[in-house]
């Protein structure tokens, strides 16, 4: 499967690395270290040769505890970076964000796929992402990034992600989004225990069933070191 990321190709036919680019202050692993755009653009170009498919860059942190961020700072730390990427790099690149006014500027400025921690769900999101054309990425998240692993609870958290994924790509299709732009993600770290996030990833081809390429992010997070 070959997914068209604003006329740079991504393929999914084997699996492939995501680069995460943090441009924020307080990010939970490299806050501050590549806020500044030629910091930013250095470390983008080692991921790709480090062999990084994709090059997903947010500007908001959504490490438990972290503070708002607006649409226009966001806009204003995401662009410059987008745009040297975007024309220095041969790989797709990403933007993590989930505000439908920071998508448009994200896409005008070069990026060639959404990366939506809140699965389109602020208002005007979905829209946003039916007219620009681009693939998106659905994670789920219970709760809000500030509080979401305050008291995470789940029945059976791998149904329940299952059915929310497949609850989001239902709504995309009905905005207009054709279901093959559509990539999803479980989120690991999201509002999930330790015990979640290891029943989750041990049942991850139950999320096979959407018929959707899989996104996993587990690079750092805290669950390796409570069962190392």
């Amino acid at each position: 499967m070959i997914l068209d990321c604003a006329g740079k190709s991504l393929d999914l036919g084997s699996p492939r690395v995501m680069g995460v680019l943090n441009v924020t202050p307080d990010s939970f692993s490299d806050g501050g270290r590549f806020l500044d755009p030629e910091a930013a653009v250095a470390h983008a170009h080692a991921m790709v040769a480090e062999g990084a498919a994709l090059i997903d860059v947010g500007a908001e942190s959504t490490r438990p505890g972290a503070a708002p961020v607006t649409a226009g700072e966001e806009i204003t730390r995401l662009v410059p970076v987008i745009r040297a990427l975007s024309s220095g790099l041969s790989v797709p690149i990403s933007v993590d964000t989930g505000k439908p006014e920071v998508m448009r500027a994200a896409v005008a400025a070069g990026a060639g796929m959404i990366n939506d921690v809140r699965a389109l769900r602020l208002p005007g999101a979905l829209e946003a992402v039916a007219g620009l054309e681009v693939p998106v990425c659905l994670m789920h998240l219970q709760g809000e990034p500030r509080t979401m692993q305050e008291t995470p609870r789940y029945g059976d958290v791998v149904r329940e992600v299952c059915e929310f994924l497949a609850g989001r790509l239902a709504a995309c299709v009905s905005a207009g989004i054709a279901p093959e732009r559509v990539i999803v993600d479980p989120g690991f770290g999201f509002g999930k225990s330790t015990g979640h996030n290891l029943l989750l990833l041990r049942h991850l081809n139950t999320l096979q069933v959407l018929g959707r390429p899989i996104l996993v992010g587990l690079s750092r997070k805290s669950v390796f070191g409570r069962v190392l």
